[in-house]
């Protein structure tokens, strides 16, 4: 009697108290979300830019993966495809040769609408001026200046030449106007190239330098300067 009396009030306690409670599955939930919010937990996350690269490194590995796996022979095959795509391009570049440039550089000195004599830029220019655009005008005469050396042959003629490089070799042969000569070049790319407005003096200066260049001697080679006059 006593031990089967004992062994239910053993029941009976464990009934009472010993039952675990079930706590429902949402407030659970919450609970662990609120307790893993803690700052402590989380003070080695990788900070915004680390998850940035980690999430394109795994775009690029999944990008791979699924070449990879579309390739023959899986990543042997991709290897093979990238080792011929690499040898094609190699024998074009040996074929082709080095890309060439426009034989007009994007500064050159003369448009591309056909060549055109000195006389044929002076007009220009004069008309240009006549009409007060002096921008034009400044253009034109420095166009004029450089196809007179060249028909003068004190300058070879050259697709793409640009003003400085025209007015740097005319300086060599034409000494005593080399400074007025750049500062042509530099008013003509001022006007064309950067954005600013010629006026009257700037072009008058041109004009005053190409007529004075038309009658210059040039220094010939093993010609002192001093032996010119």
């Amino acid at each position: 009697m006593s031990g089967a009396g004992g062994t239910a009030t053993a029941r009976s306690d464990t009934a009472a108290g010993d039952i675990p409670v079930d706590t429902p599955r949402l407030p659970a939930r919450e609970a662990a979300e609120s307790e893993l919010s803690r700052p402590m937990y989380h003070e080695n996350d990788p900070n915004f830019l680390q998850r940035a690269l980690n999430q394109f490194w795994d775009w690029v590995a999944g990008v791979f993966d699924a070449a990879a796996g579309a390739a023959p022979g899986g990543p042997a095959g991709l290897a093979v495809l990238v080792v011929v795509v690499i040898g094609l391009a190699a024998a074009l570049w040996w074929r082709l040769g080095t890309p060439k440039r426009s034989s007009r550089s994007a500064d050159a000195l003369f448009d591309s609408d056909g060549p055109r004599s000195a006389a044929q830029h002076r007009t220009a220019a004069e008309a240009h001026a006549a009409a007060l655009r002096w921008t034009e005008a400044v253009q034109e005469r420095m166009r004029a200046i450089v196809r007179s050396l060249e028909e003068r042959a004190l300058l070879d003629p050259r697709a793409g030449r640009t003003a400085d490089e025209a007015a740097a070799e005319a300086g060599r042969t034409l000494p005593e106007h080399a400074t007025r000569l750049r500062t042509a070049a530099r008013s003509f790319d001022d006007v064309t190239y950067g954005g600013r407005t010629a006026n009257r003096s700037a072009y008058l200066s041109l004009r005053t330098l190409d007529l004075e260049l038309d009658e210059a001697k040039p220094l010939l080679p093993g010609t002192s300067r001093g032996a010119t006059g």
